[in-house]
């Protein structure tokens, strides 16, 4: 008995009792912080209506405090462990203190990241700040190493500092990246270049979609097809792209499409074709001011007006012009604020292009290009009732029917008649 009571009395117990005490309050630290800040806090975050404290929970914020107790225990405790040498002391200090800055860091870090998601969950304009965030994160995780360094070989912070101007040129080199990113992360956002949700085209980069993610060093792109092209941030700002939110926001959608009228189908309208496109209703109108334009017009001419040449004469292709411009103007789905134009094109050996320029009432793409295809078959169809034909190129069908006429022609039997 006496025997174990001079063990316990030795120095070497006391130090072993004071360190083994020390890790227990480092252990028992740990698991109050954990069950009341970790705990306490999300159950907090369930009863309440607010949304930034789940936030926090659900990135970490209260996990990584939690782990800066035991690292502060240690670090303020270990000084109270009797008969430790001083320099294993200030070693186990400044490696606590060394991990205290960690867990700071990281709780830095997560609570970033948190703000990030709720901006974006309450950011009604598409801003994203994202890049200015990893950029103070690189800038906190850059001083934090410093600092850490700096505390695992007891040196004073700003001696590891002063170096950093010499090595400003490989510092530079590695982040060029980063720093080019960031500047142009600047510009796209006090410019309003871009927003997440942008439908943006850039052919030299294969992009063509809806922006989901704007970061630091790269602008994520979904395309059409559901697949993601990445591009470098600084790209947009060197490399030009389409936006089409400005699209998006004005509520109307641009059609602007030709149909390929053949030029042998052009003709004047005699008085029986006038007569009955005046059934229409579309064309009542304007065929009734029209005629009567044109006969005071020609009345005018006197003697000369005799002749059709000298004739103001209605057309074909002319009247169909009007009658789509009233049918757009009259069409439920078609923009009326907005331009409405229905114009003849250049004719370059492909028949005469009517084109249609006007917007639609929605941006949605399938809708769009359901009013798109409805007006256009609905001016297809309704061609031959102005005597128009739509250009084409001879398909194969039109090629083999014209060479079994030719065929049928030469077989027909010919009559051949005596001379007298």
């Amino acid at each position: 008995m006496e025997t174990i009571q001079v063990w316990l009395e030795q120095p070497l117990m006391h130090t072993a009792g004071g360190l083994l005490a020390l890790l227990l309050a480092a252990w028992v630290a740990a698991i109050i912080a954990r069950r009341v800040l970790v705990r306490s806090l999300a159950a907090l975050s369930i009863r309440t209506s607010w949304t930034w404290d789940d936030t926090l929970v659900e990135h970490g914020v209260p996990r990584r405090l939690a782990q800066l107790a035991p690292t502060l225990v240690v670090q303020f405790g270990i000084g109270l462990v009797p008969d430790l040498p001083p320099a294993l002391v200030a070693i186990v200090r400044n490696v606590a203190l060394a991990c205290t800055i960690l867990f700071a860091i990281l709780a830095i870090g997560a609570t970033l990241n948190a703000l990030d998601s709720v901006y974006r969950r309450r950011a009604r304009n598409g801003r994203s700040i994202k890049s200015y965030l990893q950029f103070v994160k690189i800038a906190v995780y850059i001083l934090g190493a410093v600092v850490i360094i700096a505390t695992l070989i007891d040196r004073s912070p700003l001696i590891l500092l002063s170096g950093v101007g010499a090595l400003s040129a490989v510092l530079l080199l590695v982040f060029k990246d980063t720093l080019l990113g960031f500047v142009a992360g600047v510009q796209l956002t006090s410019n309003d270049m871009l927003r997440v949700g942008d439908w943006i085209e850039m052919p030299a980069m294969g992009a063509d979609g809806d922006v989901v993610d704007i970061a630091l060093h790269t602008v994520k792109v979904q395309n059409w097809d559901k697949t993601i092209t990445t591009i470098p941030t600084w790209k947009l700002i060197t490399d030009p792209f389409k936006n089409w939110r400005g699209m998006s926001e004005s509520g109307g959608r641009r059609i602007k499409r030709s149909l390929a009228i053949d030029a042998g189908s052009v003709h004047f309208l005699d008085a029986e074709e006038t007569q009955r496109l005046a059934g229409f209703r579309l064309l009542h109108d304007y065929l009734e001011g029209k005629r009567a334009e044109v006969s005071r017009w020609n009345e005018g001419l006197g003697e000369a007006g005799r002749l059709p040449v000298n004739q103001r004469r209605l057309t074909t292709l002319g009247t169909l012009r009007a009658y789509a411009l009233a049918y757009l103007q009259a069409h439920p789905d078609i923009h009326p604020e907005m331009t409405i134009i229905v114009r003849q094109l250049d004719s370059k050996g492909q028949g005469i292009p009517l084109e249609l320029y006007c917007f639609t009432r929605t941006t949605a793409w399938v809708e769009y290009e359901r009013v798109q295809s409805d007006i256009f078959d609905h001016l297809i169809a309704i061609l031959p009732e102005f005597g128009l034909r739509l250009y084409q190129n001879p398909a194969g069908g039109d090629v083999r029917d014209a060479l079994a006429a030719v065929v049928a022609s030469r077989e027909e039997p010919r009559t051949w008649h005596a001379s007298t």
